[in-house]
């Protein structure tokens, strides 16, 4: 499946649009990482903890944005979005959507 921020795709042309998908996750923090980005923050530099808890977050939205664009048997996502929200003290929501769409080569 193509999938891509842009309002279309070089080289195909959109023959139906689907309609919006989306996918998202919401991730709470662990005491351990946390123990471990306290020790970070008095020396500086990145909390690697985290970012791979945000880059499995992302991945997690993807796969159920993508899960839902086949279902309605989408071949590519246009216009794909992320959103962040601050869900509570210790958590957030990763938000993925985009337009599926039916493409066909050129």
């Amino acid at each position: 499946m193509i999938v891509t921020p842009a309002a279309g795709v070089a080289g195909y042309r959109i023959t139906k649009t689907l309609g919006l998908v989306r996918g998202n996750t919401i991730r709470a923090r662990h005491l351990g990482r946390d123990i471990l980005a306290v020790f970070k923050n008095v020396v500086g530099g990145e909390i690697q903890e985290y970012t791979k808890m945000m880059a499995e977050a992302r991945e997690q939205s993807i796969d159920r944005m993508l899960a839902e664009a086949k279902e309605l048997g989408a071949n590519a996502i246009t216009d794909v979005r992320f959103s962040t929200s601050y869900m509570m003290g210790a958590a957030s929501e990763i938000l993925v959507f985009g337009n599926a769409v039916i493409v066909e080569p050129e």
